[in-house]
Order: structure tokens, then sequence, then C-alpha cells
């Protein structure tokens, strides 16, 4: 899977929130971001999780 970067404005209190959980966690504040992105995603139905990959939801391929 492809990684593409892509600048984030985001709160400095909210950012700073995401340094301290993703030290908790032992991750990269990046990674965290990725996570918790990802886990919403799932969470909403918006992408299905295989084998640790995120792919799209069948039903938004055929729109």
């Amino acid at each position: 899977m492809a990684k593409k970067a892509y600048p984030l404005r985001i709160n400095e209190d909210v950012l700073a929130a995401m340094q301290r959980w993703a030290d908790d966690e032992l991750r990269s504040l990046n990674a965290q971001i990725e996570y918790v992105l990802r886990d919403a995603l799932v969470k909403n139905s918006r992408v299905k999780l295989v084998q640790k990959v995120v792919t799209e939801l069948e039903d938004q391929d055929k729109k």
C-alpha cells in the first residue's frame, strides 16, 4: 500500500494530546494519527479491515 504525504493543520492542544497517546502506545505521532483515523473509518462502516489492511467497502466501489 502506497503512502501519500498530506499537510495537516491541527489544534495545538489536540496535537499534544495525540503525542502523549502515541508515546503511551509506543507509536510515532504519524502512526497514532493513522491508527485513530483507520479505527474511526472501520467503526463507521466507511471501510472494512482485512488482515490489517483497509480496503473500500464493496458498496462504495459500485457507486
